[in-house]
């Protein structure tokens, strides 16, 4: 009888050891230790990518960099301990016993450090990068992740999970973004570890000695980002992993969801009383009881029967139709779509080539392999039937992938362009491969109109294709403020374009928590209402006659910023940085602002700064960081670098305008496809010195704009010359704006001088809230009014051309 030995593995950390050989490549180092290869290359001047691998080829994600290495001038010199690479943004020293990396300013300053004794280390298949903790580091980052702004101190795990009513410290979520800023000193750096499996990044929780980031199998492969800001770091990123395209314009608008709508004379009633209440309004979404036994790509036929003709009658009220799509598809036989799939091999299957099944919804499905090309293709082709009924975007749902039981066998095969691997690399990236698919089905099938897509899973790069949503989350005080921390977090991870369940999915919210949640998510880049089956009615004017007065006066609001808020989307889709901004970005060395109390602060299109606030305070700390501050509803003046009291009724959000600031305005409308007045509304805040704005139209739909088709021009606004200076307009498209009437905060010319002659002022009151009714006459329940009393208004011709207004 033979016995097979064999000899027992060293289950303690190997670490990645001494350099034994070393060259210099075209735009990097290359070389070996006993256990590891490893490549370092000079990406770009403030980018620096990383590769260590044990196997003989390194292994990389296909799908998340779409930015190709830039030649870059660099320096490199030798020593007997060590090699050296300078750019003019970083400087970065490889010890060579151990091998061990080093980032410092090109003045000596250290970024960011490994701990030399472990640097780069293996326990089996796991890989994990040990770094030093700077003095007083922060960070901050890494998408959708529960907890504080600031990380440090804590652990997570980047591992798509469907988590329904999570709670608000629960980890992990839907998405995984492993990008994080480190701040400390006067630096800040960026790294973004490009590893699809289950990874955790340890800032500090159960250690003091290092953080580090570990992936349970594959490549060491990061990014490291220095530059002199956090926004630029942030940049560098989305240069790296990509920009959002400009969305429609309706997507900008208000969102009705619920789990769900039916049957189709629900529908039609839930859109008539929009339009009857003059609550303005853009998309209405259909949930699974759309389809027929849940299974994608039908109608259920008794509840919506003409879904066509459904859908037309939507349009003719200015409404938009989104549709959730689910990836599994049951295992049914004549269900066209599981027979295509099964005979074009489509699915994911286990190794010994068996179709894997789980349940959802439908009951047992296959789910598509949307890490293969064919299938995105087919999924893209099966989309046509939803355009042909007329559906406007896509809810990519229940794409982690989601099933029952939540353990999906980690055996099962995925095509991964050509590298055939289990779940365990390819989980990650089903989200975000299943968002691509609708993107480009919605552009294959809509010639020419940019798509919407909405996802709930999703990796780095995910905002290329899609909008992102927060999940489950649930009708609570505490998950009202979380969701602003996570949306807050995912732009500082590239994702702009995100937003939550307004009013929470699970659970009732109270009229005073929903009030106040619109009232925030007024000022969030995605703004939508959804709740749960066997719920109450959460719609705006279900929760009573003042709660609906407050939801309209918000709702109001935002249709009038949106030519404000679509320039600020434009920025973002040009350089990468949120439109919901942290206060960590531009204040990223203020203590203040990482402190509990003010952490769920942000600036909104970069001159609003929003306080959220529980909907059960009267009153409440407003941080207002360096600069001068006006408060929005009324323009009193507040120096910066100060903690406020401000009054907080539900009727009134504190929100701030920064000193200097231009915000573009226009007319009530009811939803974006109707025409406003043709004036937009200027209004301009005292402030010091020069500050730009830059106002953006074109057409809202097609992606004309690439072509020069859209209207852009900077506008200067000089407090200390009173002067405003509109440079000439860039582009072919002709402003929707004939006049301008520009409003003066903080001053009080008499007179305005330019193209039209000399102008005299003409003072208003200026309200960007209705007065409510009051419902209760007894005088302690009056509500409160804010206005701006005597504002400086001058009304004149827009024009094309460059020209320039003297204030006097």
């Amino acid at each position: 009888m033979t016995t097979l030995m064999q000899k027992k593995k060293n289950n303690r950390n190997v670490c990645i050891g001494d350099v034994q050989y070393w060259k210099k490549e075209t735009n990097g180092i290359s070389g070996h230790t006993a256990h590891a290869q490893f490549l370092i290359t000079v990406f770009r001047e403030d980018i620096i990518r990383v590769q260590v691998s044990k196997e003989e080829l390194f292994s990389t994600n296909p799908y998340s960099v779409v930015l190709k290495p830039v030649d870059t001038d660099f320096k490199f010199e030798e020593t007997e301990e060590k090699l050296i690479l300078k750019t003019k943004k970083i400087t970065v020293e490889i010890l060579l016993n151990p091998f061990a990396i080093t980032y410092l300013t090109p003045t000596g300053e250290v970024i960011n450090k490994d701990d030399a004794a472990f640097a780069v280390s293996w326990l089996g298949t796991e890989v994990t990068n040990y770094k030093s903790v700077q003095p007083n580091e922060r960070f901050i980052g890494l998408g959708e992740k529960t907890g504080g702004l600031n990380r440090a101190g804590s652990a997570y795990t980047n591992w798509n999970t469907d988590y329904f009513a999570y709670g608000v410290g629960d980890d992990p979520l839907y998405m995984s973004i492993p990008f994080y800023i480190g701040i400390h000193s006067t630096l800040a750096y960026g790294i973004y570890f490009d590893n699809t499996h289950k990874s955790v990044f340890n800032f500090g929780a159960s250690t003091k000695r290092f953080v580090y980031f570990s992936a349970d199998d594959g490549d060491l492969d990061y990014y490291f980002f220095h530059d002199e800001s956090v926004s630029k770091i942030i940049s560098a990123y989305t240069d790296l992993t990509g920009k959002m395209e400009m969305p429609p314009m309706w997507s900008l608008g208000f969102q009705q969801c619920r789990y769900s709508y039916y049957p189709e004379s629900e529908v039609q009633t839930l859109a008539q009383t929009f339009r009857d209440k003059q609550m303005p309004a853009d998309v209405i979404y259909l949930d699974i009881h759309h389809m027929e036994k849940y299974k994608v790509f039908t109608f259920d036929g008794e509840k919506f029967p003409d879904p066509k003709a459904m859908i037309k009658r939507l349009k003719e009220k200015g409404f938009k139709v989104v549709v959730i799509m689910d990836p599994g598809i049951k295992t049914e036989k004549s269900y066209l779509p599981f027979d295509e799939g099964k005979e074009k091999d489509l699915f994911v299957k286990y190794p010994d080539g068996e179709i894997y099944e789980a349940q959802v919804w439908p009951g047992w499905c296959a789910f598509p392999d949307f890490t293969k090309e064919e299938t995105r293709t087919w999924w893209a082709e099966k989309m046509a039937f939803y355009e042909e009924a007329g559906v406007d975007g896509y809810w990519t749902d229940m794409n982690e992938p989601a099933s029952w039981g939540q353990h999906t066998p980690n055996l099962i095969d995925f095509y991964y362009e050509g590298e055939k691997v289990s779940h365990r690399k390819a989980r990650n990236i089903y989200g975000f491969q299943m968002a691509r698919s609708a993107n480009e089905g919605s552009k294959a099938h809509r010639s020419g109109e940019r798509p919407f897509i909405l996802t709930r899973s999703g990796f780095s790069g995910i905002q290329r294709y899609a909008a992102a949503w927060t999940g489950d989350n649930v009708a609570s005080e505490e998950h009202m403020l979380a969701g602003v921390r996570l949306v807050n977090s995912l732009g500082i991870s590239g994702v702009s374009f995100a937003g939550y369940d307004v009013g929470g999915f699970a659970g009732e919210a109270s009229k005073s928590l929903f009030a106040r949640w619109m009232s925030i998510a007024t000022f969030s880049p995605f703004y939508r209402a959804h709740s749960m089956i066997n719920s109450n009615d959460a719609e705006p004017w279900s929760f009573g006659e003042e709660v609906e007065e407050i939801s309209r006066n918000y709702m109001k609001l935002r249709y009038r910023l949106l030519p404000l808020i679509y320039s600020s989307f434009y920025q973002s889709s040009i350089n990468g940085l949120p439109v919901s901004k942290s206060l960590a970005i531009d204040f990223p060395h203020d203590n203040i602002v990482y402190e509990s109390t003010f952490q769920n602060q942000y600036l909104f299109c970069d001159s609003l700064l929003i306080a959220p606030v529980e909907s059960t305070k009267e009153i409440t700390k407003v941080y207002l960081p360096k600069g001068d501050w006006y408060y929005f509803f009324d323009s009193k003046y507040h120096q910066g670098s100060q903690v406020i009291f401000q009054e907080c009724p539900t009727s009134y959000l504190p929100v701030f305008v920064k000193a200097g600031a231009v915000l573009t305005l226009q007319s009530e409308i009811p939803h974006t496809d109707a025409e406003h007045d043709g004036t937009l509304r200027l209004h301009i805040y005292k402030g010091e010195g020069r500050t730009n704005f830059l106002h953006y139209e074109d057409d809202g739909k097609s992606f004309d704009y690439k072509n020069d088709i859209y209207f852009k021009r900077n506008i200067e606004w000089n407090s200390d010359a009173n002067t405003l200076i509109f440079k000439e307009s860039e582009g072919k498209y002709i402003s929707s704006f004939s006049k301008i009437r520009v409003f003066c905060h903080g001053f009080n010319p008499a007179k305005a001088s330019g193209f039209f002659g000399e102008l005299l002022a003409r003072e208003e009151n200026v309200a960007f809230l209705g007065r409510l009714t009051e419902f209760d006459p007894l005088p302690e329940h009056l509500h409160e009014f804010h206005e701006s009393k005597n504002i400086a208004a001058f009304t004149f011709d827009h024009r094309s051309e460059g020209f320039e207004i003297k204030f006097s």
